[in-house]
């Protein structure tokens, strides 16, 4: 059993030192290999899925209370680049209103990375977009639900 542990560590060494060699921050690897907000929430109160052009997929589950983001979890079909750029967004947005949620921009995920290869500057613009979209959507079904009432 410890040699597994062994395998996994080693894993994660040589995959944090593969992706130091390509420009990635310290902090980008350590939320590529955590991915501490990966998943899915089965009472989120808004889902929204994108598909960037490079072909990574995004789903973000957003749980609202109060105008509130209490929980976020994003589940990431895509390079480490796009996993990072969306564990980054998650903990930029929890107990933020929707509207300062929103407001995050590409350079506010990028800061909090540190440093992520030039090429995979697009996976942040893809993160934000996804953010953008589920908050627009959420703001449209919400409106549309008190209309109705």
């Amino acid at each position: 059993m410890m040699q597994s542990q062994d395998i996994t560590t080693n894993d994660s060494e040589s995959i944090a030192k593969l992706l130091s060699g390509s420009g990635y921050s310290d902090k980008a690897i350590k939320y590529f290999l955590e991915k501490a907000d990966m998943g899915s929430l089965p009472d989120a109160d808004q889902v929204t899925e994108l598909t960037g052009p490079c072909g990574d997929t995004m789903k973000i589950y957003l749980k609202i209370e109060d105008g509130r983001i209490k929980n976020a979890k994003m589940r990431v079909l895509g390079c480490a680049g796009a996993v990072a750029s969306a564990m980054a967004a998650m903990e930029l947005i929890k107990s933020k209103t929707i509207d300062s949620a929103l407001a995050i921009k590409d350079r506010d995920i990028y800061n909090l990375l540190g440093e992520i290869p030039d090429q995979k500057q697009d996976c942040i613009r893809l993160t934000i977009k996804i953010l953008q979209k589920a908050i627009e959507e959420y703001k449209s079904n919400n409106i549309n639900n008190q209309q109705g009432e």
